[in-house]
């Protein structure tokens, strides 16, 4: 049986918060534009490209999605809008996932701190990295993504019950 990977990325920078701007209307920002390409090649080069991919409706999460993906060949990517990812909590990334096909072997999940963090966190198994489960105990910085594996169909995934392999941001 092939592992099932889930891929849980913060968006890149994005414009700092202003008054005439909502939040989920936030651009990204020259960085994060750059920091989003980085993040499609570096997924890319690991063999990180989604079945599946969960994206916030904010528009720095659909920007980091598009620039992102434009690295990543044509590989027919199931991309899949999702309003709840911009206020979501652990137990609604969890739903999400849950109710993934059990055919589908990689998800990314495009969201927002603290949420991927603690999701990332949630799910670590004892055995998950050291430094890895370190950095999500505390948060991670945009453009940054931790991968977790499990053998568990979809359903099946919850507290403690996936392998975080790593945490992970272009340039480190």
């Amino acid at each position: 049986m092939t592992a099932r990977r889930l891929v849980l990325l913060r968006h890149a920078k994005a414009e700092p918060a202003r008054g005439q701007v909502p939040d989920d209307m936030r651009p990204l920002a020259l960085r994060g534009r750059s920091q989003a390409g980085a993040v499609g090649k570096a997924l890319a080069a690991a063999s990180l490209v989604p079945d599946v991919a969960l994206v916030s409706t904010a528009l720095r999460t659909r920007q980091t999605w598009e620039l992102l993906s434009s690295h990543l060949g044509d590989p027919g990517v199931d991309v899949r809008l999702r309003p709840e990812l911009y206020e979501a909590s652990v137990a609604d990334v969890l739903a999400l996932v849950r109710g993934l096909d059990p055919h589908v072997r990689t998800v990314l999940v495009v969201g927002h701190e603290p949420t991927m963090a603690a999701a990332a966190a949630h799910l670590a198994a004892p055995g998950s990295d050291d430094a890895a489960l370190a950095q999500v105990r505390v948060g991670v910085p945009t453009a940054t993504w931790s991968l977790l594996r499990s053998d568990a169909e979809w359903a099946g995934w919850g507290r403690a019950g996936a392998h975080l392999a790593e945490v992970s941001r272009p340039g480190d």
